[in-house]
């Protein structure tokens, strides 16, 4: 007869060596991933004016060219720009793809794949392929160098991904929650708001720290769309504040950290809503 202990510990042996290389490799993506940034926070810190050396600590650490970035590329306002842009696109973008994604998940009976098969194509269309057209669109609409020239195609080129990601929410909720809806007389706006609605609670959080993000980041369009680098993204304006203190590494690295330090704080904060939706396999009734 086989050795129930015998067998638990070769078991253990084998799975030691595999976590072990897997633990190693997850530590040589961390040092991948936090080395250039870490070369950018030093560089920060280095004298205004000279050129860093790379990694390494600086003697006297300038700690006050992060007071200085952030005065001369007057970040206070880009703040506010950076705001108002997020709370035109996010909350527009999160509604339009929660209610779009429910309707391909449970109201559709067939005729729409076509529909659905248009928001996957759209993943495939980097924002490069449609800068030009947009740009004249824009124009002719008379929105060119305001937010709105940023915001509405925001929402536009969000839709694929949003509606893609709530559609594979809506389909794993099982059916009965609906039917159990229907017997007690909910219509399909009340099952939406009241059923379905809260049990998309860590799908459409996710969606909107992606959101949030991709929006605070958004380089190309403010750029292009944009003249002012006021009326842009923190990300956006990054270009008008590298084109006048580009030959100073160290005030433009500490403008880049003060940048970065926004999106960072978000995901810190809400890393646990993130992964428990991209965890979230189905709904347990």
């Amino acid at each position: 007869a086989a050795d129930p202990v015998a067998d638990a510990g070769e078991a253990m042996k084998t799975a030691a060596p595999d976590a072990l290389i897997a633990r190693t490799l997850i530590i040589i993506l961390m040092a991948l991933t936090l080395l250039p940034f870490l070369s950018m926070f030093t560089a920060a810190l280095a004298p205004s004016g000279t050129y860093p050396p790379g990694l390494a600590w600086p003697a006297d650490p300038q700690w006050g060219n992060f007071i200085k970035a952030f005065e001369v590329a007057r970040m206070d306002q880009l703040l506010i720009s950076s705001g108002l842009i997020v709370l035109g696109v996010v909350p527009a973008s999160v509604l339009f793809a929660t209610m779009a994604g429910y309707g391909l998940a449970k109201l559709d009976k067939g005729r729409g794949s076509w529909f659905y098969l248009v928001f996957v194509l759209g993943l495939t269309l980097p924002f490069e392929a449609v800068i030009t057209p947009l740009y004249y669109e824009i124009k002719a609409l008379g929105l060119l160098n305001t937010r709105f020239a940023i915001i509405l195609p925001l929402i536009g080129l969000y839709m694929p991904f949003g509606v893609y990601w709530m559609r594979t929410h809506f389909i794993n909720v099982p059916k009965e929650l609906a039917e159990s809806a229907q017997i007690d007389g909910a219509s399909e706006w009340d099952q939406f708001w009241q059923v379905q609605v809260p049990l998309a609670r860590p799908a459409i959080m996710s969606l909107t720290i992606l959101m949030f993000l991709w929006t605070w980041n958004q380089f190309l369009l403010p750029v292009v769309l944009v003249q002012d680098p006021l009326q842009r993204t923190m990300a956006g304006a990054l270009g008008a504040f590298q084109g006048q203190w580009g030959t100073d590494i160290p005030l433009l690295c500490a403008g880049a950290v003060l940048i970065l330090t926004p999106t960072v704080l978000v995901f810190l904060i809400f890393q646990r809503q993130f992964s428990s939706a991209l965890l979230q396999g189905a709904v347990k009734g």
